[in-house]
This record gives structure tokens, C-alpha cells and sequence, in this order.
């Protein structure tokens, strides 16, 4: 049967990209996989056909030879006795089919077949990353401060030492993987390597379990620690703790654990950034004529706040320097913004309405004004 063109067999076009090339090349390999269709000849001859084409048209050199020459140009080139080298394009699998969520864990026994376990087939692995949130106050996220905080890990189990064996006994090398804690089997023109099922992988079973763990080599733990939360910190960041996380299994390293922060509002202070904001009432007087007033800082300190005459209700007055502190800098710190909020009496006596009547009469105030455009406010 005469070949099909490549790019026909992957049904993208000339100028297409890697990216889609692959794309193309993924759904077909899902579709026609020889694991998926057992016994169908059909589909395993689809699926080497898209492999062949993949192998070509992912491969620049190749797939230049390919457009200028046709199978000519590529016939007997990718391996010294003829035909297709395959391992090229099954040496990054995991690479394209790493995303695909687990579609292929039975075609490779979850994963990659091993893959990814560190130290062979030992069952050495890194132990999981923790997180704990911690709700501090506006003012100990400005200032920093310390919290000792309690938690579960687990942690090598001290009856064993963490080797998930009776004390006498030990871990013996698996007799079906040799200690590989992988198998081969063969999938129609090309071999396929998935954890073995009598160790789960690890390459060495346990005849003993240890009676504390259950053979696990590990063990649950209830810590309390101290962590020191640094002065300007904001809301959602975490803090790092290495090593505090849980232990890794068979002697790997712990995991990590990350303290993430949650601020508990301010009751008159807003945050952005390093700047602080909140609003100040002042009178119609004060707005009118000026004044001196004491506002407070973050530190609870009397800071004194010239308010200019003729001050507008919404205007933002600014004390440099009365900011949050930047992290991992020395005494640079944000700004403190103020809102003045002029507020008109709601009760007044008497003497006090006819002076504001002279003083209408006086500023020439009318008793139906234009209205001013919005843009201008």
C-alpha cells in the first residue's frame, strides 16, 4: 500500500508549527494506541503510521529534507539499516503526554512508569510540602512580630528508623524486578516499561512490616514551632520554612512548610502597597479658615496635620515617612494619606444660624447657584 503523505496523516498543513504538530500527533497516538486497541491491526498500523510522520515532521533537518525531496528525502536516514528510528519520538512521551491528566497511566503504570522516582527503584521520594494560614493584626503585619504555631507532620517512625521493617529484619530486593521496582512488557513494535506490581515500584518488599507504622517508615507528629514574621509583610504572602514540611519516605528529604498570611482589617487604616490611608472629619470652620490639627500615626503617636483654608471635603493630605516599612530595607517606609471629610452641623442655635445668614450675605451666595459639570469636581 503506498504511503500517505505526512502531513496528510497528521491533517495539519505545511506551515504548521511544532506546537500543533505535536497537538495533531497527540490526538492520534491517544486515538490509535496499541494498549487502547488491543488486537486491532488497524490501529496499530494508524499509530505507526503517526509515529512515523511525527518522527519526520518534529524533527527541522528532517522535515526540510522531506519538503524539498518527498520520501526520498528521508528514506533511510534515520537509522543505519533503514526504516523509522523510533526512540526519538518515544524518548519524550512523558514530555507529550505529560498533561493528558492520567489517559495514559494504565498504557504506563501511572505516570510515566516510574519515571519521575528518584534513586532507581529504591522508593526514595522528597515528603510533601504543608501549608498552615495564619490570621495576624493590621499592626503586628506592619511592625513584624514572632507566633509560635502548632501542626501535624509525619515524621520517621522511631520504631524502625523509617525502613517500614521489623526490628531484625529489613527490606528485601523484589524477586520479579530485581530491585528495578520496573517491568518491561513488549506493545507491539516497541517495549514498554511500567512499576511492578508485586514491590508497587519500590524495588524491595517488606516480609516483616514494623507493628508502629504498618510498614509505612513513617508516623504522625504534632509540632509547634516559631515563626518570624517580618515587618511590612502583605496580606496572602507566605513564609517559607524549610525542612518542616513532612518526612520523605525511605530516607528522602522532608518537605516544606509555607506559614501563609492573613491580615485582619484595620479599624481606621486601609492598606496599598506601603501607603496607608484613612479620613479625617474636620468642621466647616476648620475647612474654611485653616487650622492645626493632631492626627494619629501607626505607632499610636500624635502627628500634627496643617489643614490649608478653603480645604474641599475629598481632598487627600499626605505625611511622608508615616507608612508601612518596605521589606528588608531600613527605615524606608510608605506614606500615610488623609481624606478630609468636612462635615456640616446638623443642629445649630439660633445666634449660630444668623451669623451663617450674615456670612452668606456677605460671600454674595445665591439662592439658586449653576450647576458645575461633574468632569470639573
Amino acid at each position: 500500500m503506498a504511503k500517505r503523505d505526512y502531513y496528510e496523516v497528521l491533517g495539519v498543513d505545511k506551515s504548521a508549527g511544532k506546537d500543533e504538530i505535536k497537538k495533531a500527533y497527540r490526538k492520534l497516538a491517544i486515538k490509535y494506541h496499541p494498549d487502547k486497541n488491543a488486537g486491532n491491526a488497524e490501529a496499530e498500523e494508524k499509530f505507526k503510521e503517526a509515529t512515523e510522520a511525527y518522527e519526520v515532521l518534529s524533527d527541522e533537518r528532517k522535515k526540510q529534507a522531506y519538503d524539498q525531496f518527498g520520501f526520498a528525502g528521508v528514506d533511510g536516514v534515520n537509522s543505519p539499516g533503514g526504516g523509522h528510528d523510533y526512540s526519538s519520538v518515544f524518548h519524550d512521551f512523558e514530555d507529550i503526554f505529560g498533561d493528558m491528566g492520567g489517559i495514559f497511566d494504565s498504557f504506563f503504570g501511572g505516570g510515566g512508569g516510574g519515571r519521575r522516582r528518584s534513586g532507581g527503584g529504591g522508593g526514595v521520594s522528597r515528603g510533601s510540602d504543608l501549608r498552615y494560614n495564619l490570621e495576624i493584626s493590621f499592626k503586628d503585619a506592619v511592625f513584624g512580630t514572632s507566633a509560635e504555631i502548632s501542626y501535624t507532620h509525619d515524621v520517621a517512625c522511631k520504631t524502625c528508623g523509617g525502613t517500614g521493617a521489623a526490628s531484625g529484619t529489613g527490606r528485601k530486593v523484589c524477586p520479579t524486578c530485581q530491585g528495578t521496582g520496573q517491568v518491561r512488557r513488549n506493545s507491539g513494535f516497541f517495549s514498554i516499561a511500567s512499576p511492578c506490581h508485586t514491590c508497587g515500584g519500590e524495588g524491595h518488599i517488606i516480609e516483616d512490616p514494623c507493628k508502629a507504622c504498618h510498614g509505612s517508615g513513617l508516623s504522625r507528629k504534632q509540632q509547634k514551632i516559631k515563626v518570624t514574621i517580618p515587618a511590612g509583610i502583605e496580606n496572602g504572602k507566605r513564609i517559607a520554612i524549610p525542612g518542616q514540611g513532612d518526612a520523605g519516605a525511605n530516607g528522602g528529604r522532608n518537605g516544606d512548610l509555607y506559614v501563609y498570611i492573613k491580615i485582619k482589617p484595620h479599624k481606621f487604616f486601609e492598606r496599598d502597597g506601603n501607603n496607608v490611608y484613612c479620613a479625617l472629619p474636620i468642621s466647616f470652620t476648620q475647612a474654611a479658615l485653616g487650622a492645626e490639627v493632631f492626627v494619629q500615626n501607626l505607632e499610636d503617636k500624635k502627628i500634627k496635620l496643617k489643614i490649608p483654608a478653603g480645604t474641599q471635603t475629598g481632598k487627600m493630605l499626605r505625611l511622608k515617612n508615616e507608612g508601612i516599612p518596605y521589606l528588608q530595607s531600613k527605615g524606608r517606609k510608605g506614606d500615610m494619606y488623609i481624606k478630609i471629610i468636612v462635615e456640616t452641623p446638623q443642629k445649630i442655635n439660633t445666634k449660630a444660624k444668623d451669623l451663617l445668614k450674615q456670612f452668606a450675605a456677605l460671600q454674595g451666595e445665591e439662592e439658586t447657584p449653576d450647576p458645575i459639570p461633574l468632569s470639573e469636581l
